[in-house]
């Protein structure tokens, strides 16, 4: 068999992992990849970002709409560090990828050379695995195990750091998909102990109420979670990352917990006396005040992640396993029950919400277009079908309250490291894993400007995205906070910005302003109806808030709604 150089193993290696999209930037030490890609351009697809953090970004998109490990190929020195905000947001809401980066020759490795960073150093404690390529022979089985590691338990990021001698050297290729790993073990065994402790402390529930997180969506256990809830009648609350595990319309379904939650699930997290925990890990813009969090509950937690067992709540009965092995057992091991009593008990409270906020934001009387009337309208154009696809800030929140998904695998947002400028490349590669359905992507004016680049990447390769811009001219969470917490002292919040249209335009992008809210949703219907990428720019309140809204550090108890 006649020899490769080590760029074709890798790609050869890719297309064995049935990659059929990269997203990347090309540079200097990566250069003999993307001279072997000239030859593999009809069996992969390599989508030019603007900026490595696009890149990275849009290949978070891809990952958590298909299901997939997204890829990212990027050069040495700022190439790879360009990509470091996107790892540690993939490590923290455990998205799939396999980064490969450029490295120089070996020979020149410590040496200071041009472009040359540590970048093993750098990504080693917001990544799975990170390893050092310095020879072609080792690349298939890099790549196996790169693809292994990341895809498998509780899923992350991947860095390979690939030199420039290991690209350009010779080797045989052989390729072996990697199952094992010794002294790695993603998938704990499930005990039956524990599913039938936690069965137990269920059906003695009386007011039980269940938190159901991202893992669900990452172990493809969505239908098994819906048999276990359905059966033993628990109500469900939902974490930013856990919206599209359950439709929207369940009527279990009541709402999404944490900070900017809604008041029902937030308050019966403090009255129920079992809660159950699904892949979820108790992150501090759910529990807020932990000495006050659920101290009346039975906590049943069930996580694939050891360490996420006990971490901040203590878990009464924990199952450690696969949710896709665990919850089948735990569903046939509860009994079936009606808790009809409690379910209507959150009523009130969410009549209360309704008056308080839900109303006044979405049928407002006068004034300027609310963030939640917009997202509202378009939700409604949508039908649940779409996939949400957000930027981080106030648009992120009003979007997450309002904005109806009933598909699974529906909702891409940057939640534990809360990322701007996450969410116009997430929503291309987001478009590039689901051609075929609708992407709403709902940006802030603060964050499209981090990432507006890429709009260039949708000009190049026609990515049909819809991006609704809510533009308040405001870093508006940041103002918001200044508004309650410090006494109005406004200070580099307000934004002065570009005419956005104009720029959509630039790139080939349609796109419309309104400002009146008889335009709204004229301009929504014209937005669907075009075929192509368009840019839809919503003028809002400029000093609008989202509520209800739980202090930072407060208890669940001291929920806000003005």
């Amino acid at each position: 068999m006649e020899k490769i150089t080590g760029g074709e193993a890798l790609l050869l290696s890719l297309i064995e992992e049935n990659v059929d999209t990269i997203f990347g930037y090309p540079g200097g030490t990566i250069m003999p990849v993307y001279d072997e890609m000239y030859h593999y351009t009809h069996r992969i697809r390599h989508i030019l970002a603007r900026h490595e953090q696009g890149a990275v970004h849009a290949a978070q998109g891809y990952a958590r709409v298909s299901g997939k490990t997204g890829v990212v190929i990027a050069t040495s020195g700022p190439g790879a560090t360009n990509i470091t905000t996107g790892l540690a947001d993939a490590m923290i809401d455990s998205t799939p990828l396999v980064c490969i980066v450029g490295q120089v020759g070996a020979p020149f490795l410590g040496t200071d050379a041009f472009q040359e960073t540590d970048f093993i150093g750098i990504s080693m404690p917001i990544t799975k695995w990170s390893y050092q390529v310095t020879d072609a022979a080792e690349v298939s089985q890099a790549i196996a195990k790169a693809f292994y590691i990341a895809g498998s338990g509780r899923p992350g990021p991947v860095v390979i750091d690939f030199t420039k001698n290991a690209q350009v050297g010779r080797c045989d290729f052989r390729y072996q998909k990697c199952s094992f790993i010794r002294s790695y073990v993603p998938v704990p065994r499930v005990k039956e102990e524990e599913v039938a402790a936690a069965a137990s402390a269920i059906n003695e529930a009386k007011k039980p109420f269940a938190l159901v997180g991202h893992g669900v969506e990452l172990a493809g256990a969505e239908k098994e979670l819906v048999a276990l809830l359905e059966k033993a009648d628990i109500p469900f609350g939902w974490t930013l990352l856990g919206k599209s595990v359950v439709a929207a319309n369940h009527p279990l379904n009541m709402g999404m917990v944490g900070m900017h939650g809604s008041y029902a699930p937030n308050k019966k997290t403090n009255e129920c006396d079992v809660l159950i925990a699904v892949g979820m890990r108790f992150d501090d813009r759910i529990t807020s005040n932990l000495n006050a969090y659920a101290r009346q509950a039975k906590v049943v937690h069930l996580e694939i992640d050891k360490a996420e067992i006990s971490k901040n709540v203590k878990a009464d009965f924990p199952v450690l396993a696969s949710l896709k092995e665990s919850l089948p057992l735990l569903t046939q091991a509860v009994a079936k029950a009606e808790h009809a009593s409690w379910i209507s008990s959150f009523k009130p409270y969410a009549e209360h919400e309704l008056t308080k906020v839900v109303t006044p934001q979405l049928h407002p009387s006068s004034g300027d277009i609310t963030m939640g009337e917009a997202v509202s309208l378009i939700s409604k154009k949508a039908d649940g079908k779409a996939i949400l696809v957000t930027d981080v800030g106030q648009q992120q929140m009003v979007a997450a309250r309002y904005f109806d998904v009933n598909l699974p695998r529906s909702v891409v947002t940057s939640g534990g490291l809360g990322t701007m400028g996450f969410g116009l490349p997430a929503a291309i590669g987001a478009k590039v894993a689901a051609p075929d359905r609708e992407v709403a992507l709902f940006v802030g004016d603060g964050g499209i400007q981090m990432t507006i680049q890429e709009l260039g990447t949708i000009m190049q390769d026609d990515v049909g995205v819809k991006i609704v811009l809510l533009n308040n001219s405001f870093l508006g969470m940041v103002r918001q906070w200044q508004e309650l917490f410090f006494g109005k002292r406004y200070v580099a919040t307000p934004m002065v910005n570009p005419d956005f249209v104009k720029l959509a335009e630039a790139y080939g992008i349609r796109g419309r302003r309104v400002s009146e809210r008889a335009e709204l949703e004229a301009a929504a219907d014209e937005m669907f109806a075009h075929k192509g990428a368009y840019l839809l720019e919503v003028a809002v309140q400029p000093e609008g808030n989202v509520f209800p809204m739980v202090p930072a550090g407060a208890s669940l108890e001291e929920i806000r709604f003005e």
